[in-house]
């Protein structure tokens, strides 16, 4: 009897804070998927990087062996990041576009300060929280049952739909959100959607990346205040927007990239730091991962944010590497990935190690002549098509090796001897 005086006595605040909540709180629907759409990517819980930490891509695999039908060298993983420092879209194939796998940083945001619109990050102080936005991307789609020609959805080619965590307030009313989000009454995320406006509906508007100043859509008054409170911002008075590149504003590629006289086109990007595409090495990942598992004992290999993962070749193979193919297409090797600390944030927690894996990759792996600084992990690509697709499990060749010396950024009329 005393125990249940005592149960009782312990419900009965939470039962009068629950019947002081709003009727419209607690029957809030959840966000219904754009119409005439289907989501991009893998199904929820499947990814081809569910076994990356087994031993077996520590080591290289001879490139004359199969495994189960497949070859050993070939594309593991597949990621696009539509909203640059935010969740990735994990794909088994995508489609190739001259800057890059398809949707790729094609969104940014960005704060305004004295010289106006300025790209943020995960490297920059305070927006770690980036790392737990994640957009959506769904592209309209015939074989679903809503699918009409004439709706907005599918008119605009489709729609990007942004989740992030809902700060929960201090109190009473704090208390009711965590009890609710934990049980699934109230959804632990708020949600956005945004149907692609016409560019001639959006301004554009200069956006500082590094040393560019690229004309891009600005996007921010579809930015709900929500998400400006979950980035540390007053709403009122905020000066953070989204920015969406302009397809006819796209940065030029010159430094170490192949010319427009030797493939055909000169190679663009939208806003990733500097090339199309970034390719990591299982084996070479691995290495790194080892090295510094006494301060992170699980380092997956998605903190390094890379476009396509590889199996097969040993590690750091690909420091050399000039040119390769993927399934019959040629790529260029451009140059080695210049790493900065972005690679501290864990992408599932959005923590930041005070050290790892920045520290470890620095004792070992300065490796680039053209940048003693920093260290280097992966290859960034820049392909010899504008147009094609790739697909996971396509065989990796190595073409062509050679030496590699990376290139500092420029800023315009800025001129590198002997270059």
């Amino acid at each position: 009897m005393e125990e249940n005086l005592l149960s009782l006595t312990l419900l009965s605040p939470l039962l009068l804070l629950l019947c002081s909540i709003p009727l419209w709180l607690l029957l809030r629907p959840r966000p219904s998927p754009p119409r005439g759409c289907r989501r991009l990517g893998l199904a929820e819980g499947e990814s081809n990087l569910h076994d990356e930490y087994d031993p077996k891509y520590s080591q290289g695999i001879p490139r004359t062996q199969r495994e189960g039908g497949q070859p050993s060298w070939r594309v593991k993983a597949l990621f696009t990041y539509p909203l640059k420092s935010c969740g990735g879209i994990e794909l088994s194939q995508s489609d190739v576009v001259p800057t890059g796998l398809k949707f790729d940083r094609q969104f940014v945001l960005a704060e305004n300060g004295p010289d106006g619109w300025n790209t943020r990050t995960l490297r920059n102080a305070g927006f770690q929280r980036m790392a737990l936005i994640h957009p959506e991307i769904w592209i309209p789609c015939p074989s679903v049952p809503d699918y009409d020609p004439s709706l907005p959805e599918v008119k605009s080619q489709g729609v990007m739909l942004i989740s992030y965590p809902r700060i929960t307030p201090a109190g009473p009313a704090g208390l009711f959100m965590s009890i609710a989000m934990s049980t699934g009454i109230l959804s632990a995320r708020h949600t956005f959607r945004r149907t692609a406006a016409a560019a001639s509906t959006t301004p554009l508007t200069p956006v500082k990346i590094w040393k560019d100043n690229p004309l891009a859509h600005d996007y921010g008054i579809h930015l709900p205040e929500a998400l400006h409170k979950y980035l540390g911002f007053d709403p009122a008075a905020s000066p953070l927007t989204l920015f969406r590149s302009s397809t006819t504003h796209t940065r030029q590629i010159y430094r170490n990239a192949p010319r427009a006289e030797e493939i055909g086109f000169q190679p663009t990007t939208a806003f990733a730091d500097a090339y199309p595409i970034h390719l990591l090495n299982m084996s070479s990942h691995h290495d790194v991962a080892r090295r510094c598992a006494y301060a992170i004992p699980n380092l997956s290999i998605s903190r390094f944010r890379a476009n396509i993962i590889i199996q097969g070749p040993e590690a750091f193979a690909e420091d050399h590497w000039k040119r390769i193919d993927i399934a019959g297409v040629e790529i260029h090797a451009a140059c080695r990935t210049v790493r900065c600390r972005l690679p501290n944030v864990d992408p599932v927690t959005g923590l930041r190690h005070s050290s790892e894996p920045d520290k470890t990759l620095k004792a070992y792996r300065r490796i680039d002549e053209g940048d003693r600084t920093n260290a280097c992990l992966g290859m960034q690509l820049v392909p010899a098509l504008p147009e094609f697709v790739i697909r996971v499990g396509d065989e990796v060749g190595v073409l062509e090796t050679g030496v590699h010396r990376y290139i500092k950024m420029l800023a315009p009329g800025e001129k590198v001897e002997g270059v």
